[in-house]
């Protein structure tokens, strides 16, 4: 495990995954057993020294302990060192041969003791956010019930195929992704998305495994086998990427890496002045000494332990962030620049205004513009068709990008579009009124002559304005990014509290203007995944919100925010922010440990029992510290309404 974890070409704890991946608790995982089971022994052979025993009884014990704990870090340096590799298990096994061959048998049985116990600690922290992570699988029930040929039968989900029609009854959880055929519900989707609010649902909505139905019975029929549902996607995904460094892990493994060596030259040099000067067996000693003292493993378990359990506990509250990289660049952020619809908005734009012009009605104008946009799937176009049954025959629709769309009805032309490809005319006050109200105005031309317009606006989230409030009072900047125009964009801005605003952007402009703030300060994009790829890749990080199941939002992005409550954000931030301060500790500490005592043993101040003992103390402080970036608060992630004052200032 040692030089698994300080070889820098794998990640921690590789060899031992397979093994135990399934161990939970604390004891079954065979380094804490072998640890324990030494320190019985060494403990036993010291009481026996204390009462007198002979030395046959006091050996066995002392040299038990030594090769048990050893079974830790040997076999893996061995089968390392045969790849000529070295690691810090090398620095460790010649310290506890060197032991031995000096007659230091209960210093070596110590050495190969405390190092064994940060061994056990480092492998069931790394098995512990492991098996975190991969608890969301058991979220999948043990059986799927489905229809076939007419009748219910009840399967392993891993027998599900594309096309099934699962039956899901209240209080169930669904087996894998699918799409509702028939029946009405509300669905717990918390363990995915973090998000306790349920989510209405009905024929038609796509539902992701893990999800509990709570309402109402339900057939869906199954879009993704078992293997590849969303589930086991985010597992696939975050395991792959937990192991993709950082600027703080690879300054650490280039640190260890340099290390090691020049220890072993250093302790070689050591030797040889001791032959020069006569004392060859003190300074051997203190050769040895000097290689334990001077050992990285603190210093290069120090980021990966860190960043494993960090990512590992993001995903349980429904973000995905993609690795070391990600998470280190999230935690030097200032500016955040947000997409507005989808992201600040709701992204259900409803109509809120009609103006008619001259004789024109408000019905009239709204038929019109209903059956100009009866065939679009533009979200204004939704919104116009759910505000009025009633649509003009228009024929000969055409759409002109980027203005509007023209048509025929009763023999003319008839056109809606935006305000500059049709002129507001005598509605000009009103089109500026509705802008000014936060909305997205269409002008309606019938022969020539504009009769009416029509205001839609995508309404803020909720809690919208209370994440940009927290956001500002931290000391991060905000910013709007969107396509619409300015008077709408900056009314909704100032509505969120954002003052920052660029408007009339295309996604290649929002990625010009992202190139643009990261000149200032680090920035983060957050959009939807799609329409923002081109900003999301700019930006230092980009971060996808609303991701559940969107396959290009969990791959273009570098962060996912699985739900669509906005109040994920300044939580990812902060828990970003608090994670890259555990790194920067522990990679201190370890250099620290290392510079003080390199002097202490190489002048004889502290023997090889006593830096084995502080040095092995120190390592299982960084683990240690390293693992509380795993904690995270669900509770403060899905306050809704209220600041947080758990925020801290961005610095």
């Amino acid at each position: 495990m040692s030089d698994g974890c300080c070889s820098h070409d794998e990640p921690a704890g590789s060899e031992h995954k397979e093994t135990e991946e399934e161990a939970v608790g604390f004891w079954q995982v065979g380094e804490v057993r072998a640890a324990a089971t030494s320190g019985f022994l060494l403990l036993a052979g010291w009481i026996s020294s204390l009462a007198g025993a002979p030395e046959w009884v006091t050996f066995p014990l002392e040299i038990a302990s030594l090769l048990i704990a050893a079974w830790t870090f040997v076999p893996s340096t061995l089968r390392r060192l045969v790849k000529g590799k070295i690691g810090v298990g090398t620095l460790m096994t010649i310290a506890a041969v060197g032991a031995v061959a000096l007659g230091q048998f209960e210093e070596a049985a110590m050495l190969a003791f405390l190092y064994a116990i940060s061994e056990a600690l480092e492998e069931y922290s790394l098995a512990k956010t492991r098996r975190g992570l991969r608890a969301l699988l058991d979220l999948v029930p043990a059986e799927a019930t489905v229809l076939r040929g007419g009748l219910e039968i009840t399967i392993d989900p891993a027998r599900l195929v594309l096309g099934d029609r699962m039956v899901v009854r209240p209080g169930e959880r669904l087996a894998t992704d699918g799409r509702i055929l028939t029946g009405r519900t509300s669905l717990d989707t918390s363990a995915l998305t973090g998000e306790s609010v349920p989510v209405e649902a009905g024929p038609g909505s796509e539902v992701f495994a893990g999800s509990i139905n709570g309402t109402g019975p339900l057939e869906v029929k199954v879009t993704s086998t078992a293997e590849n549902n969303s589930l086991a996607r985010i597992v696939h995904i975050v395991e792959a990427e937990q192991s993709r460094k950082g600027p703080g892990q690879r300054l650490a493994d280039t640190i260890a890496s340099k290390l090691v060596p020049g220890i072993l030259i250093a302790a070689a040099l050591i030797t040889v002045f001791g032959f020069i000067v006569g004392e060859p067996l003190l300074w051997f000693e203190r050769a040895l000494v000097v290689l334990v003292a001077a050992s990285p493993c603190a210093l290069a378990i120090s980021v990966p332990v860190t960043v494993v359990a960090s990512v590992g506990a993001a995903s349980r509250i429904g973000v995905l962030i993609k690795g070391g990289g990600a998470l280190e660049t999230l935690g030097k952020i200032r500016t955040i620049a947000l997409d507005k619809t989808g992201t600040l908005t709701r992204n259900k734009p409803t109509v809120i205004d009609v103006a008619a012009n001259g004789t024109a009605t408000k019905d009239h104008v709204l038929a019109l513009a209903a059956g100009l946009e009866a065939r679009s799937e533009h979200p204004l176009a939704r919104a116009i068709l759910a505000a009025t049954t009633d649509r003009a025959p228009v024929t000969d629709v055409d759409a002109v990008p980027g203005a509007g769309l023209t048509g025929r009805f009763e023999g003319t032309t008839v056109r809606l579009g935006r305000p500059g490809w049709i002129e507001a005319g005598p509605l000009a006050g009103q089109v500026e009124r509705m802008q000014h109200a936060g909305a997205t105005a269409v002008l309606i031309e019938e022969a020539g002559e504009v009769i009416g317009a029509v205001a839609v606006r995508d309404e803020l989230r909720p809690e919208a304005k209370d994440v940009i409030a927290r956001l500002t009072a931290a000391g991060y900047t905000t910013a709007m990014l969107t396509g619409d125009n300015l008077i709408t964009a900056t009314a909704l801005g100032k509505d969120a509290g954002i003052t920052q605003v660029h408007a009339d952007l295309r996604p290649e402009d929002k990625a010009e203007i992202i190139s643009t703030l990261k000149g200032r300060a680090p920035t983060a994009m957050v959009g939807d995944g799609v329409n923002d790829a081109p900003a999301l890749a700019t930006a230092d990080t980009g971060i996808a919100m609303g991701a559940m199941g969107t396959d290009v939002a969990i791959e273009t992005a570098d962060i996912a925010l699985m739900g669509e409550d906005l109040n994920h954000l300044p939580q990812v931030l902060e828990h970003a922010r608090r994670t890259r301060g555990i790194m920067l500790q522990n990679v201190g500490l370890s250099l620290l440990l290392i510079a003080v005592l390199i002097p202490l043993s190489l002048f004889g101040v502290l023997g090889l029992a006593a830096v084995v003992f502080i040095h092995e103390l120190a390592e299982v402080l960084v683990i240690a510290n390293g693992v509380r970036a795993g904690r995270i608060s669900r509770k403060a992630a899905l306050k809704a309404a209220q600041p947080s004052p758990a925020l801290e200032p961005a610095s």
